[in-house]
């Protein structure tokens, strides 16, 4: 204890009180507390090592104290007491990317290893982010293994009961109650092989077990308290170092565990980044665990109109792939993508000298990409005046162009340098910022950190302009939760060719990850539905069966993504101008609200959609019949029960009303035609 207050008075020294707006952080005697208007959670600093004293969810005045003091950092039973322990406070200025923030850097030492714990806290939301970074070396082996319960023997005695970790923690909370109540969300990214993206399991805590997922959000069933953690990592199926769980809850302890390294991976002096994880607070109901969530999600990358809204169109959804793209071929594109209410038009694998596996013309590579230093310049044959008229053209038409690009991966992307310098040198030239990344894969930690530092380098060097759409379709990316703040994410390839372009699977894929994604952040395909006709048969679902505007309606939540040449669209196709029109006029303010599902699971027969929380007051509902007989139903919304709301119609084929929400947030709505929508802003009097 006396040196304990040693240490403690030396800390003292460090003590840091810095307020930004309502963010603060301060070290104190022995207690660090961090927090803002919403959250506060409180730490004994025990020499850096912290340990959670009390968690606070200030917007519902609501306080958990934990029962047991043991540190939220957890590697291994061999390291020793903690050391070193030093803390400094930072102000981080608002960037196009992200908003200020402030940054509290705890630093300490377990035996030979260094830990650095930065905790990131954000104006007016509900949760605090840590990033831990490691250097040094550690003797044991962590990580451990999957334990499966079938395996401990049967409890007759108190002492049957104990378990001890056996992996390494992120983070934890240790908290007092028998009547936990935990949902474990697990996503699934690897698009071309699966349709249904996440899967929820509800549990009551109970003995030690470990559950699979990016999030997890527990509810004391006694007080009506809640909290989130959310792992900032690839999907489950695909982190680096897997053991099987990324959550681990015994009553009411719950643990983060799933570091995405090994002992192997630390360096002796460089710091060496873990996955990250964020804790956030809410309070009764579903809609504030899911609005809490949403609210950090929004502060990982901002969002402007200019920058991240886009109708785009790109070149590879009518399999043509590399056969056809050239100069004469983008410039009737452009043509055509401006009669329809194009904005962004993005020509895929094909435009550079190099050929990828991909390529239709020639059997290319990806491997030793940097063999050929032409490889990523345009193809002189298809662009002999490189891509400047493509660019010129597009800027007469207000089309802005993307490139599809993809890194060299061999050796965990030994050349990242070379591929940052030619997306600069593309930006510099051509003043192109969008690029469509390819063909990742993220075997080890190595190639984790070279590509992150290929887009920081890229960011850095174009003022942060450039964005990424990041492809999910294959292999190991990020998923949904890593690497968000560098741009969206293309979700999904669907052909008409093999059939498997369906769009009410579109749009269910996009409503069940609207719960827990931004889908703002998503692009969204919807195709050309007079291809491939007679290969759906009498098919009732086929894509011929919708209007076009319908097959668009239903990227409208997301990034909408026009995947097919326009060259190959009827002229009734262009009809759709229009609505695209009308719609990029609220698109913007449509995506700035928190956007959840509404309605039924998309089945092809349902009533369905998606709600737009803006302001406590008004918001948008974007409702789609599909399929069924109903011309009119009750749909739930996320409205409060009881309250008088106007609806405006905006899109589709509603009319205004007047209604007032019944149980469960339902309004009645309705709809004459089969397989229609209807998009309303809506306000509470």
């Amino acid at each position: 204890m006396k040196k304990l207050l040693i240490v403690l008075a030396l800390a003292c020294t460090l003590s840091s009180l810095y307020a930004q707006k309502t963010c603060y952080s301060e070290l104190k005697g022995d207690t660090l507390v961090i927090g803002n208007e919403c959250i506060e959670r409180k730490f004994i600093w025990n020499d850096g090592n912290l340990v959670t004293y009390s968690l606070s969810d200030k917007a519902n005045r609501k306080t958990t104290f934990t029962v047991k003091q043991a540190p939220d950092f957890f590697i291994s039973k061999d390291t020793r007491e903690a050391s070193k322990g030093a803390c400094r406070v930072e102000k981080v200025a608002a960037t196009d990317i992200h908003p200020a923030y402030l940054k509290t850097i705890v630093t300490f030492s377990l035996g030979t290893l260094d830990i650095q714990r930065i905790y990131r806290i954000y104006d007016g939301c509900p949760a605090i982010a840590c990033d831990t970074y490691l250097k040094g070396s550690v003797n044991s082996v962590f990580g451990g293994r999957e334990e499966n319960a079938a395996d401990r023997k049967n409890i007759e005695f108190v002492e049957d009961m104990k378990s001890k970790s056996v992996t390494a923690i992120l983070d934890q909370l240790y908290l007092k109650g028998q009547h936990w109540h935990a949902k474990a969300v697990e996503f699934w990214d690897v698009t071309d092989w699966n349709n249904n993206l996440l899967a929820e399991r509800d549990v009551i805590a109970y003995r030690k077990n470990s559950y699979r997922g990016n999030l997890l959000f527990v509810r004391n069933g006694e007080a009506g308290t809640g909290f989130f953690f959310l792992k900032e990592s690839p999907c489950s199926s695909v982190q680096l170092a897997y053991k099987g769980a990324d959550f681990i809850a015994e009553f009411g302890k719950f643990m983060i565990t799933g570091l995405g390294i090994t002992e192997k991976d630390i360096q002796e002096d460089t710091w060496t980044r873990t996955y990250s994880c964020v804790t956030g607070v809410y309070g009764e109901g579903e809609l504030q665990a899911l609005t809490a969530l949403r609210s950090y999600q929004k502060n990982i990358r901002r969002h402007f109109r200019n920058r991240d809204e886009m109708v785009m169109m790109n070149t590879w959804g009518d399999r043509s792939q590399d056969t056809k793209v050239n100069e004469a071929f983008c410039l009737q594109e452009l043509e055509r993508a401006a009669k329809l209410g194009i904005t962004h038009f993005q020509i895929d694998d094909g435009w550079q000298v190099g050929k990828s596996p991909n390529s239709a013309v020639a059997k290319g590579s990806f491997k030793n990409i940097w063999d050929n230093k032409d490889y990523w310049k345009p193809d002189p044959v298809k662009y002999p005046r490189g891509l400047a008229p493509i660019v010129k053209k597009g800027k007469k038409l207000g089309i802005e162009i993307g490139l599809w690009f993809n890194p060299s991966v061999q050796n965990d992307f030994v050349d990242w340098e070379k591929d940052a310098e030619t997306l600069i040198g593309l930006y510099r030239e051509y003043g192109i910022r969008i690029f469509k990344i390819d063909g990742l894969t993220i075997p080890t930690k190595k190639a984790e950190i070279n590509l992150r530092n290929l887009f920081d380098k890229v960011l850095a060097e174009t003022d942060n302009k450039v964005m990424f759409n990041l492809d999910a379709t294959a292999s190991r990316r990020g998923g949904y939760h890593m690497f968000n703040e560098y741009g969206n994410i293309f979700l999904e390839n669907r052909y008409t060719d093999w059939q498997n372009y369906y769009p009410y699977w579109t749009l269910r894929n996009l409503w069940m990850l609207s719960k827990y994604v931004p889908v703002e952040k998503l692009q969204i395909e919807f195709l050309n539905k007079w291809r491939n006709t007679e290969k759906y048969g009498d098919d009732p679902f086929a894509p011929h069966r919708y209007s076009f505007e319908y097959l668009f309606a239903t990227t409208m939540a997301g990034q909408p993504l026009a995947w097919f040449e326009a060259s190959n669209l009827p002229e009734e196709a262009f009809g759709i101008k229009d609505l695209m029109e009308k719609y990029k006029k609220v698109q913007y303010d449509f995506h700035q609200g928190t956007i959840l599902p509404i309605g039924e699971e998309p089945s092809g027969r349902s009533w369905t959609g998606f709600q737009s929380l803006c302001h406590s007051k008004n918001g948008y509902l974007l409702i789609y019949r599909e399929d069924n007989a109903r011309e009119e139903t009750w749909v739930e919304t996320w409205l409060p029960e009881g309250a008088e709301v106007m609806c405006t119609p905006i899109l589709g084929n509603g009319k205004l009303m007047v209604t007032t929400v019944g149980r469960k947030g339902t309004i009645k709505v309705s709809l004459p035609e089969k397989n229609d929508f209807m998009l309303y802003r809506y306000e509470i009097r």
